[in-house]
């Protein structure tokens, strides 16, 4: 038993278990136009791993067996991948709500420049990094010209109507820049909103705080800063015991490009597949069995209930929760 299921069981008195499946979160490859220090799964233009058309339909197969309502698209950058028109077209068609994460840039190069008009017409969910409002901070993680560049791409959305009209909405991302937890969502997404309209007159729906995960570049960061252990007691200090239940890995599953499933991301990053009875390839995929599996934990964990909690949709505590 790892120390995340210690305190799991001190507070709860059983393991972490799944309370059903209502996201089925797909990672269709680790090709990107971007390699961010603080990207977990390692993505940038030098990854050639891509998800196959006969593993996107038994991912269509396996959500519509399992009763979710929303498809999360990532990766790296999906926006490469040369069928995600095509995986849309189809999840749409069996009438799933998809979100896109993207990463912005990616939609101002060529080849990839009607991906705005296209989620439009498809009523695509954005999800975009934004890890700040400052420029300096911007190019730090993510390179020299990226904060323009998502700049002028936020606006291309607005001009769809993305972050403007209610059936469109445009979430953005923000993680800190180095070891330390997210401040408060609310009185951030008013920071941002403040900035973003003031000084380009953006629009978006609301702000995502997700507190960086010691996996991955960031850890490797950390490690050569000496301050792993550090960035690790941070989190196991600031543990919320509020944050259990709303876990994202209690109501999802994630699949990789290769079909192995995940209880989530981050577990994806580390190469941990869902474990305990559970069928581990979407070939064989169960939903009765994954929608009360047993979730597979480590340290890392301690990054998803540290304070207000973290997820792929941000803070888990709400004010007035």
């Amino acid at each position: 038993m790892n120390s995340f299921d210690a305190k799991v069981m001190e507070i709860a008195g059983e393991p972490l278990h799944g309370d059903g499946i209502s996201t089925f979160q797909v990672n269709v490859g680790l090709k990107c136009n971007l390699a961010c220090l603080h990207c977990h799964v390692k993505s940038s233009p030098r990854r050639k791993e891509m998800m196959t058309w006969e593993t996107m339909r038994l991912v269509i197969g396996a959500a519509r067996r399992s009763g979710a309502r929303l498809v999360d698209i990532t990766g790296g950058a999906p926006e490469m991948h040369p069928r995600l028109r095509d995986f849309i077209v189809e999840l749409r068609g069996h009438g799933f709500d998809v979100m896109v994460r993207t990463n912005l840039t990616i939609l101002l190069e060529e080849g990839y420049d009607d991906f705005p008009a296209f989620f439009r017409a498809h009523q695509v969910k954005l999800v975009a990094s934004m890890p700040c409002y400052l420029k300096e901070n911007v190019d730090g993680q993510r390179g020299a010209g990226v904060y323009d560049a998502s700049v002028e791409a936020l606006r291309h959305l607005n001009k769809e109507g993305y972050g403007v009209d209610e059936a469109l909405p445009l979430d953005l991302v923000y993680n800190p820049g180095g070891p330390s937890l997210p401040p408060a969502q609310q009185a951030l997404e008013a920071d941002y909103q403040r900035e973003l309209n003031n000084r380009f007159g953006i629009f978006f729906t609301r702000l995502l705080t997700i507190t960086n995960m010691p996996i991955g570049r960031f850890q490797m960061d950390l490690r050569k800063q000496g301050r792993d252990g550090e960035y690790m007691d941070r989190l196991t200090g600031a543990f919320n015991p509020s944050t259990l239940d709303g876990l994202m890995c209690r109501r999802q599953v994630n699949v990789d490009w290769d079909g192995v499933i995940y209880d989530c991301d981050f577990n994806l990053a580390l190469r941990l597949p869902v474990d305990h009875g559970a069928p581990c390839h979407i070939r064989d995929f169960d939903p009765a069995a994954l929608a009360r599996r047993r979730i597979v934990t480590g340290r890392h964990c301690f990054g998803c209930t540290a304070g207000a909690g973290s997820s792929c949709g941000g803070a888990l505590i709400k004010p007035g929760d």
